[in-house]
Formats: C-alpha cells, structure tokens, sequence
C-alpha cells in the first residue's frame, strides 16, 4: 500500500500536465468548430468567416516570438497557469457580451485575437516544463513526451465531433463558454498538482553561458541559432507553406463544404475527429517502429498521403462515408510528422535554448496560417469551391514531395543512433 501511494505521489505531477494539456487541447478544438460555424450562420460570408480564422492564427505567431523568453524568465509552471487564467476570463466575455449589450464582429474578432495571444506562451510552458515532471515520476523524457503528444491526438478525436454535436444542442456562443471552463480547469490541475520546486529553467550550456542581456538579446539568441540551421530553415519553409492551406481548409473550405455538402456541423466534426483519431494511431504505431524506417523518404510519403489526395476527393464530390475513411488515412499518414521533426529538435536544439527555439519554430511554422484562413475565404468567394479544392490539392502535393530534392533535407538521417521518436510539438497544424 505505501508502495503504491508513493507511485501515485511521484507520478501525480506528470498526469495532472497530461490532463492539464488535454483538456487544453479539448478547449481549442470547441474553439476551432464554433467560432468558424458561428461567424458562418451570422455573417454568410466565406470572407467574413476567413477573417475571424485568420484572427485565431494571428496571435499564434505572435505569442510563440515574443513569449518564449517570458515563459524563461516566469518559469514554465506559473506562465502556463497565468496564461490559462488570462485566456479564460478574456473568451468567457464573448457569450456574456452576446446575451447583454451584443457582441460586434469587431469585439468578437478582438477578444479571439487577445485570447490566442495569452494561450500560445502557455502551451509553450507546458511542453517546456515535461522534463522536470517526467524527471520527478522517474519516467523516460522520450515515453512522456509519447504520452503528451497522444493527449492531445485524443482530444482531437473526441473534443471535434463533441464540439458539432454541442454547438447543434446549445448554440455555438455557449460552446465558447466551454472553452472559458477549459482554461480554468487546466490552470488549477498544474496550479494544485504540480509542485512549485519543479518550476526551474534549464540553465545555458556551453557557449550559450555567456548569453546575458535584456529581453532582445535573449530573444535574439533564440533566432541567431534557427536561422543559422538549414535543417530548420527547411523545415519551417515547408510546413509554413502547408499550414497555410491547412488553415483555408479547418478555417474556410471545410465548414463552408460541411455546411453546404454534407449537412452541417456534426459533419465538420466527425470530419476533424477522424483526422484526430488516424493520427492518434498513426502516432502511436510511428512510436514503435519509427526509428528504424529511413526518414526524409518517410516524412516525404506521410507528408504528401496525408494533405493533397483529400482535397481532390471533396472536389470530386464523394460522400462523407468515404471522406471519412480518407481523412482517416490521412490523418495516420500525419501521425508521423510531428514525432520525426520532434527527434530532429531534440537532436539540434541545445537545452538551454529549448524554449525560444520552440517557440520560434513553432511561430514561424504558423507565419501563413493567417494568409491561408484570408485567401481561404475570398477563393471560395471569387473561384467557386470546386475550383479552389483543386488549387489546393495540387499545390499542397507540389510542397510536400520537396524533400525528394535533397540539400538541406539529407541531414534528417542521423550520424549516429537516436532514441525512440516521440512529439515534443504539434509543429504541423493538422487540427
């Protein structure tokens, strides 16, 4: 019994961050089938519903530059629940606005903005605060991280279709009153069941201990290092391009389809949910035997499976039996992804610049998420539907077969043996 109690104890840590970030995860998924659904039925604009998605994406890119060294000098466990408590109480104002003095799509596109803003340094500080955890529950950094990457798959899978089903029962505003609960609940795990010793900061190694200075200079440390890798350049320019229209599609081109073609928002959802799910195995099964596959022809046959072909098979009208099968396979091709560019990071990354490199990567990876929700939507409105799905699919498999070229890609295989693969961040968007 003392046994198991000291078990509990010494792994107690570790499962509050996992669920902290499932929920999280949950939170954002009502957030990303209400607001385009909501903004859709007042507005009947693809435009109008580009723009809001562009004002979810916007924030990102904001928050992963600017926030990385201020979850550094915070420290990880108090930025994630301060982030978690601002983001709540900033999104619990859109329905309270709505059922008062009335929400303005300005007000509405304001507060989405401010609450992305806060959110992003958050789920930085949460990934970056998985090694003092998993250290103290003595678990392999390399399984925790696994087990944070399927949390979120998980979320996905059942927060996307739980989201229509909700936003068909209660309207999608009071979905967002949901979100609110989510950040709450997500600060008060990590503020109550992770210890306040475990909220340290790597300290610099190397060369990186003569780094001192201000905010910029800290800041610009971060960047001098993922600017100077050409393995990472490479990975940004292409996920930056693919996220683009990963954004046009979650944002615009898949509710309006939904909405248009298949009925509506349980579609949507059930449409999200199994990419969700696909990944969530395809990311458990890469776990096992990913390390022995060869990994830029890998990344590159995963990466091209899992966006272009969908696009053509919405154009070509197929029913939502199918496309649900697809986006099923589409979604385990992408479970790949994100763990093989993870074991690339931790390969690459020095310690002590984890989390402004992250942070980084991440914003620079999301850099034309909101271009692609705007284009989305005045595509739709100018090309026709049909016409844009197309465009789409073949550019995002032009993108994704460049690794084929070599240069910068060659350098994915490693010199020498590395540990089991698992996902320190949801790098590609694919949600």
């Amino acid at each position: 019994m003392i046994s198991n109690s000291a078990t509990v104890r010494r792994l107690r840590p570790l499962l509050a961050l996992l669920m902290a970030h499932a929920v999280s995860a949950t939170g954002n998924m009502l957030m990303m089938i209400a607001l385009p659904l909501y903004v859709l039925s007042e507005t009947g604009s693809g435009a109008a519903t580009g723009l809001a998605g562009a004002f979810v994406t916007v924030p990102v890119v904001l928050g992963g530059v600017f926030g990385g060294v201020i979850v550094d000098r915070l420290g990880y466990r108090r930025s994630s629940v301060l982030a978690d408590l601002s983001s709540g109480l900033v999104i619990v104002v859109v329905p309270i606005l709505d059922h008062t003095v009335g929400l303005p799509f300005w007000a509405l596109l304001g507060l989405v903005f401010l609450t992305g803003l806060l959110d992003a340094p958050g789920q930085n500080a949460r990934r970056s605060l998985v090694p003092e955890v998993a250290a103290a529950a003595e678990v392999p950094i390399v399984r925790a991280l696994g087990w944070l990457e399927a949390t979120e798959r998980g979320a996905r899978l059942a927060g996307a279709p739980m989201a229509g089903l909700l936003v068909v029962g209660f309207g999608a505003l009071n979905v967002l009153a949901l979100d609110a609960a989510t950040f709450l609940i997500s600060a008060v795990l990590v503020a109550v069941l992770v210890p306040g010793r475990l909220d340290q900061v790597a300290e610099p190694e190397g060369d990186l201990k003569a780094e001192v200075g201000g905010y910029w200079s800290q800041l610009r440390a971060g960047l001098d290092f993922t600017v100077r890798e050409r393995l990472l350049r490479a990975v940004v320019l292409l996920v930056v391009v693919t996220n683009l229209f990963d954004a046009a599609s979650s944002a615009v081109l898949l509710p309006v389809y939904a909405q248009r073609e298949l009925g509506g928002a349980v579609a949507f959802g059930l449409l999200v949910g199994a990419m969700g799910g696909g990944a969530l195995v395809g990311s458990l099964v890469f776990g096992v035997i990913g390390h022995r596959l060869p990994r830029r022809l890998t990344f590159t046959v995963a990466f091209s499976l899992a966006g272009g072909p969908f696009y053509f098979a919405l154009a070509a009208g197929l029913p939502l039996q199918v496309l649900v099968v697809l986006k099923l396979l589409a979604g385990f091709c992408a479970g790949a992804i994100n763990p093989l560019l993870a074991v690339i990071m931790l390969e690459r990354i020095p310690t002590g610049l984890r989390a402004r490199v992250f942070g980084l990567i991440n914003a620079g990876c999301w850099a034309g998420m909101p271009v692609g929700a705007l284009l989305g939507g005045l595509a739709i409105d100018h090309l026709g539907m049909t016409t844009t799905l197309l465009i789409v699919g073949v550019a995002y498999l032009f993108a994704t077969l460049t690794p084929v070229r070599g240069g910068p890609w060659r350098l994915m295989e490693p010199e020498r043996p590395v540990p089991e693969p698992a996902n320190l961040d949801a790098v590609s968007q694919s949600h």
